[in-house]
């Protein structure tokens, strides 16, 4: 979770509209995220989009992966309440992370156009890529003043007001997946998104004990909240996710999926809620995953793991033997891999047709099995520390940085 210290935005002399911040993210920061959205979105709000909203969050049981974002949307008000004078609070209406896809794109609008909207005061767009390297069009272009277009490299930030002084467009996105963080800002209290989240929060992540062990397991939502639909077809988000990297589902015993898996009344994609395990070419591995967000997360991890796993692997090689960190068990997939509707060729299109040949590298089982270790790792360090936090939160009924040392105050006053 980690941001790089800027030094804070300029203030306008007079009547600014926006603000572009080079370097607003750190590298890792946006890895992060990404990593966030693409083992947890679902389809968006408009053709071509997949959003992932912190309520999404919480309500499948990922409300822990909320906390990244908390430093992020902290350092986000204060840079827009300097810049553009702020003399009264603001606060978070709606934060989330969105990819644009192939063929998404906008109009002309500002951002407080609709009636439901009009509560909209200043809007903040965080690139989480980059384009031209990870994806091809999707540039912001305004209306009026300066800047009148911007080009999205990964860990820059927009800040601009939500009216019609910023009236913008987003080019059409011809290739790749272009993914941002957006948050708006509001004067009114009553538009916060704060209270409702903690709620939710407190829900579904106040029972936490650390020694429940699967509290971190992901819960899908409805499979329908997961179909990608695109020129009268569509694909499962989830398998498109997976797939794309060189990954497919396979049963979680091994009989034959198709026999044994499948009930003769059952939609084989509700088999994506149950037990499974993945497979890569005709190896399948061992671990059984409690369904196929859980898995989707691990792969996901593992992607965004992949340097520091290198880097392990090279550390930990004696003369031309490479030391495995775990048992592994793979076997032959003998016809296991799930019968599930999805249109790969499209998938692969809207996901995966450019800015990944990082990806392309030989998959080394147990650096996968490590991953898997890894993740459990940060998912239950990110629990606890909800876990923590949330008698904090919750009397002011708002979402901030806690301060370290302020726990441990109050734990040495508790002894």
């Amino acid at each position: 979770m980690t941001t790089t210290a800027t030094s804070p935005p300029p203030t306008a002399t007079e009547d600014p509209v926006r603000l572009l911040i080079p370097g607003f993210l750190s590298s890792e920061t946006c890895k992060e995220l990404e990593f966030v959205h693409r083992s947890c979105g679902t389809a968006g709000y408009r053709p071509s989009v997949v959003s992932t909203s912190l309520p999404h969050l919480a309500a499948t049981g990922c409300g822990h992966l909320l906390l990244p974002f908390v430093p992020i949307r902290e350092r986000l008000r204060d840079a827009v309440e300097s810049f553009f004078s702020c003399h009264f609070d603001l606060f978070v209406e709606f934060t989330g992370l969105v990819s644009w896809c192939k063929g998404a794109s906008i109009g002309w609008h500002s951002d407080d156009n609709k009636p439901y909207l009009r509560q909209r005061a200043f809007t903040a767009v965080c690139y989480l890529n980059s384009h031209g390297k990870d994806y091809k069009g999707g540039i912001l272009q305004f209306q009026d003043d300066e800047p009148s277009s911007v080009v999205p490299v990964a860990g820059d930030v927009v800040i601009y007001t939500a009216d019609n002084r910023n009236v913008h467009c987003v080019d059409e996105v011809t290739e790749g997946e272009r993914l941002t963080l957006t948050l708006w800002f509001t004067r009114g209290s009553a538009y916060d998104e704060d209270p409702k989240l903690l709620k939710f929060l407190s829900e579904t992540s106040w029972s936490y004990k650390p020694a429940d062990q699967n509290s971190y397991i992901p819960l899908p939502a409805s499979d329908n909240m997961y179909w990608f639909s695109y020129d009268q077809s569509g694909f499962d988000i989830r398998c498109a996710r997976v797939h794309i990297l060189g990954f497919s589902f396979h049963a979680s015993n091994d009989e034959k999926s198709n026999s044994a898996s499948v009930a003769p009344t059952e939609d084989p994609i509700e088999l994506l809620g149950k037990p499974l395990r993945l497979g890569r070419e005709n190896d399948v591995f061992g671990k059984i995953f409690a369904n196929s967000l859980h898995a989707l997360q691990v792969v996901q991890f593992y992607y965004w793991k992949a340097p520091e796993l290198a880097e392990r692997r090279k550390h930990t090689t004696v003369g031309s033997e490479t030391v495995c960190y775990h048992n592994i068990q793979v076997q032959q997939s003998c016809g296991t891999e799930l019968p599930l509707p999805c249109n790969h060729g499209l998938a692969q299109t809207i996901f995966g047709s450019y800015g990944n040949a990082e990806l392309e590298f030989t998959l080394e089982w147990d650096d996968f099995m490590l991953a898997a270790v890894m993740w459990e790792n940060y998912s239950e360090e990110l629990k606890r520390k909800l876990s923590t936090f949330l008698p904090y939160w919750l009397p002011s009924e708002t979402i901030f940085v806690v301060d370290s040392s302020e726990i441990t105050q109050v734990r040495g006053e508790g002894n």
